[in-house]
């Protein structure tokens, strides 16, 4: 015998109710994620934009890469202090396939690093297939790198203590361009990106100490540049800690 016509009349109802109570549930999470960084950026004195796709093009490696990274949204833009002076700070959601899979932290260094180098969690299934080489471990991660030869004079046992100390909630911590990233979980909120933020500082006066001398970088992202960023100097921000 046959399932009456009306059972699978409910069943569809049901499951249509679901889908949009999740979808529900995911705007009014990402609409209290939007609401959230906007004040955060105010209460630092930085640049808050919704989206951007342009600024993710800046970088290949890391959870850009992994993720397929296709948009950044809740954007702030701003400027830190660390030991070493000021450096230029980006912090916002990579958007992939319509979901947030991860926040990413970026702090500027004055010159560009020579390699490409991540380091991944040993829990984080960070296979992709454009992957860099693998070098091996180095402390509580795994290191890979475009360039093996140059990777060892940049990993140094110094960099390797400050990257175990980002903690088990960042997937993957890299080099790129001129700057230091690292991505956390979506959830990750304001006093979490803070600390954040203070640890890539202490790693980017680690690989780019202000006493040396070279080239300065390019020019810098602005927020509704219509122009390909070049990623050099932010606006000038309030006050920052």
């Amino acid at each position: 015998m046959g399932i009456p016509a009306w059972v699978w009349f409910v069943i569809a109802a049901v499951a249509l109710v679901a889908g949009l109570l999740l979808l529900a549930v995911d705007r009014t999470r990402e609409g209290s994620r939007n609401r959230e960084r906007m004040r955060w950026s105010d209460l630092r004195g930085w640049q808050f934009v919704e989206e951007d796709e342009r600024l993710v093009r800046q970088w290949s490696g890391g959870a850009l890469g992994y993720f397929r990274a296709e948009t950044a949204v809740n954007v702030v833009v701003g400027s830190t202090f660390t030991a070493d002076g000021r450096r230029p700070v980006f912090v916002f959601d990579i958007e992939a396939d319509g979901q947030i899979p991860a926040v990413v932290v970026a702090v500027r260094c004055n010159r560009v690093h020579p390699v490409l180098v991540e380091l991944w969690l040993a829990s984080v299934p960070f296979q992709r297939a454009d992957m860099p080489e693998l070098l091996g471990p180095v402390g509580q991660r795994y290191a890979f790198a475009d360039d093996p030869e140059g990777a060892r004079a940049v990993i140094t046992q110094e960099l390797v203590d400050a990257a175990d100390a980002l903690g088990g909630d960042v997937g993957v911590a890299w080099l790129e361009n001129e700057w230091v990233l690292a991505s956390v979980a979506p959830q990750a909120g304001p006093s979490r990106l803070e600390r954040l933020l203070r640890d890539l500082g202490e790693i980017a006066d680690i690989v780019d100490p202000f006493d040396e001398e070279y080239p300065a970088a390019g020019r810098h992202w602005q927020p509704g540049q219509s122009e390909q960023p070049g990623l050099s100097t932010p606006p000038p921000s309030g006050p920052a800690q």
